[in-house]
């Protein structure tokens, strides 16, 4: 299997999106900003250009870790990387890995299975990360819920994207 860069920087653009949908303040924007003490005209300062920069490649390097989690395959084939051999035409593992994947390698590889794998990252990493610091940072339930949430259905759509056209 070989990194696909398009899909994967693709599939980062998925935080950017849909930020500007659950951000609105017609959506949770406005629930985000008085949980975390803002005003509008807080928001206003800084440099956006940057921030939208680092926040895309934040997501590519997001979107390129997932694939491992969300493509059962990559599990495979980082099993059998330690054989020197494993990517060389007509070796034993190389023919090995081209059987396993003409049998399973489209097994458990629909938008469906990927979102869901992405939405258990969600909630299993995510949460616990961001509720301990939302703990520490003395923020409220409704803090934890919009990011988690906005997480969680970004990690969804990604992975179910990445699962699906990788």
């Amino acid at each position: 299997m070989e990194f696909n860069f398009l899909i994967t920087a693709l599939a980062a653009l998925i935080p950017m999106i849909l930020g500007f949908i659950w951000y609105n303040p017609k959506v949770f924007g406005t629930a985000w900003m008085n949980a975390c003490g803002f005003t509008e005209e807080d928001l206003k300062g800084g440099n956006m250009a940057l921030i939208f920069i680092l926040s895309y490649i934040f997501s590519f390097f997001l979107a390129a870790m997932l694939t491992g989690m969300v493509i059962h395959q990559y599990g495979f084939f980082s099993s059998i990387m330690a054989d020197p051999a494993w990517n060389e035409a007509g070796s034993e593992t190389y023919q090995f890995s081209q059987k396993y994947m003409e049998i399973y390698g489209q097994n458990h590889r629909s938008f469906g299975h990927g979102a869901l794998h992405g939405a258990v990252v969600g909630l299993f990493f995510v949460l616990p990360v961001l509720g301990t610091n939302a703990l520490f940072e003395r923020k409220g339930f409704k803090y934890i819920a919009v990011n988690v949430g906005y997480w969680t259905v970004c990690l969804a759509l990604m992975g179910g994207v990445l699962c699906h056209f990788v």
